[in-house]
């Protein structure tokens, strides 16, 4: 079982992988496959729910998603974010709204994003382990003007360094860097005693995140540059469900190997009464 203190044996060992996960299956696949940790995603706002961005997803989102993870999860460790609002407007929420989480899902720990330093003080005090995330935070993209790559000039650099040792400082036993410049990912993750999790923040970091439907060609859209498919899983499903279609309107699905058969006698004796 992969832990807390998985991430920290490893650090500057072994790379970790996690991938998103919104339900059972995906989350039983992922486990079985050996990934070390899932994350529930906001991100299930766009690639579950259909909305623009993850602005609209709510706790009780989250913890119907992470309830379904966590049952398909038998050794990897699953961190569920905390959604836009569930956080920022006091130290009281946070702590709330993250013991909800942890209590109804079972999951092992929160994430959010942001230098909530305060915030994120009173849930790691409350007993309850916090990943960070810096860089592109996708909750604050209209304060951002967009998904950018974050910290690629010097004073935005140097903001997201003293982030980070704060967060760490804050409790934090990981930190998600999004959409950074590499140099700066290899700094922070040298600097830092607590794990990198990268997502467009190059190799650098100690583990990578990819949301699963991105790296198996699900996603419809243009994919950020560090976007890696290895799969096409979408074109495969295309097939079968077109072969499907086919099939039926042919009816040769379903055939006799696939339909249940019932004796002449018994047949007979059915419906006898209504001839």
């Amino acid at each position: 079982m992969v832990t807390v203190n998985t991430f920290k044996e490893n650090k500057g060992k072994k790379k970790m992988t996690m991938l998103t996960a919104y339900d059972y299956i995906t989350a039983k696949n992922i486990d079985d496959a050996g990934i070390d940790s899932i994350l529930v995603g906001d991100s299930l706002g766009m690639v579950m729910l259909g909305y623009p961005n993850t602005l609209a997803v709510t706790v009780d989102d989250m913890i119907h998603h992470g309830k379904a993870v966590v049952r398909g999860a038998k050794n990897a460790m699953v961190v569920v974010d905390m959604p836009f609002m569930s956080y920022q407007t006091s130290k009281e929420d946070a702590i709330k709204n993250a013991g909800r989480i942890v209590k109804e899902t079972g999951c092992h720990a929160v994430k959010l994003e942001g230098a909530y330093i305060e915030e994120i003080k009173a849930i790691v005090n409350a007993g309850i382990p916090v990943v960070g995330h810096l860089g592109l935070t996708p909750q604050s993209v209209n304060n951002m003007g967009g998904y950018k790559v974050q910290g690629k000039s010097a004073d935005a650099a140097k903001k997201l360094i003293e982030d980070c040792l704060k967060l760490e400082e804050a409790g934090c036993f990981a930190i998600t860097l999004e959409c950074v410049p590499r140099r700066i990912a290899a700094y922070i993750t040298k600097k830092l005693h607590i794990s990198t999790i990268g997502i467009g923040a190059s190799n650098e970091c100690d583990c990578q995140v990819l949301v699963w439907q991105d790296m198996t060609g699900y996603s419809d859209g243009p994919k950020a540059k560090f976007v890696k498919q290895f799969a096409n899983l979408y074109e495969e499903e295309q097939k079968a469900f077109k072969q499907y279609k086919k099939e039926v309107e042919s009816m040769e699905y379903p055939s006799t190997e696939h339909t249940y058969i019932m004796s002449d006698e018994d047949y007979r004796e059915a419906i006898k009464d209504f001839e």
